[in-house]
């Protein structure tokens, strides 16, 4: 994005899938420093991004810079691996309220759909209430109200489900354990009943819309970002089969509960689509097929 050569941009959760992509889309002109615990195991890891700045800290308690920044983007959380719920709550929590003293023009904060209620309707927009009912989406709420009271600018962008390379294959996400089943030509396992409904977005796609909502996004608003294309896990097993080319079955663990409403998780993007601009330029079929590939040759 033009409007961002030459900024100067501080990046917390730079090493995660998120900040991966980010650093990819950003201008190479930009300024970026890169919030991380270890650099160095980073850059060894992803030699790619070896000429990025780092600053050496946790979230939390890292060493304030002095100098001043055009733009903050904050996504640091620890969302790919379980951890206590006191620990979860403190960083994103802490990690919100550090980053709020930085000096700083305006900052993104990268919030997640776990803050509406636990069973919206489908398609749900930025307008719904909600208790989040578990420490993630707890810890992400208190930080958009901690961003709200702070006085300073600020956009939030509440994002739901993504694909593309650089997502873990082995962690909680059912799109992802089903491409690695398909890397090995094993079964596609649902161990629920593969009712739920989902939505998936491409993450060239997630790191455009989120610089669009830190560059335009209104001040103090919150924009949903993700796909609102709707399958259910079984048929998202069968597209990823079907794409991958993988001879095994899918197999559903658990027989649906008659009566059980559906649970849903896919957002209403209306407000991004009218008031930014934003589209999916990557239909989800691709999606799977680019990052499928990406894994077979690494």
């Amino acid at each position: 994005m033009s409007v961002l050569k030459g900024k100067r941009i501080f990046l917390t959760g730079g090493t995660g899938f998120f900040g991966k992509w980010l650093l990819r889309a950003l201008p190479a002109s930009a300024r970026i420093t890169v919030l991380s615990r270890d650099p160095e195991r980073f850059v060894r890891t992803h030699p790619e991004f070896s000429g990025v700045e780092f600053l050496r800290g946790d979230v939390r308690d890292f060493p304030l810079p002095v100098e001043h920044f055009d733009y903050v983007i904050h996504g640091a959380t620890a969302s790919t691996i379980p951890l206590p719920d006191d620990e979860m709550e403190s960083v994103i929590i802490g990690g919100t309220e550090h980053v709020l003293r930085m000096n700083f023009d305006k900052m993104l904060y990268i919030s997640s759909g776990a803050v509406y209620d636990p069973n919206p309707p489908e398609f749900v927009n930025e307008n719904a209430s909600g208790t989040p009912v578990n420490a993630y989406g707890r810890g992400k709420k208190t930080a958009e109200q901690l961003c709200l009271a702070s006085g300073k600018p600020f956009t939030i962008a509440r994002c739901f489900a993504f694909i593309g390379p650089y997502l873990p294959l082995d962690a909680h996400f059912a799109i992802g354990n089903f491409i690695n089943d398909c890397l090995h030509r094993r079964p596609l396992v649902i161990k629920g009943d593969g009712t739920p409904r989902r939505s998936y977005l491409y993450a060239g796609d997630l790191a455009a819309w989120l610089l669009k909502i830190l560059t335009d996004g209104l001040p103090g608003r919150a924009y949903n970002v993700g796909s609102d294309e709707s399958l259910s896990i079984r048929e998202l097993a069968e597209l990823v089969k079907t794409v991958c080319e993988n001879p095994r079955p899918v197999e559903v663990r658990t027989p649906p509960a008659p009566g059980q409403p559906v649970s849903a998780y896919v957002p209403d993007i209306s407000r991004a689509r009218h008031e930014l601009g934003l589209k999916i330029t990557v239909p989800l079929a691709d999606a799977i097929r680019r990052t499928f590939d990406h894994y077979r040759e690494t």
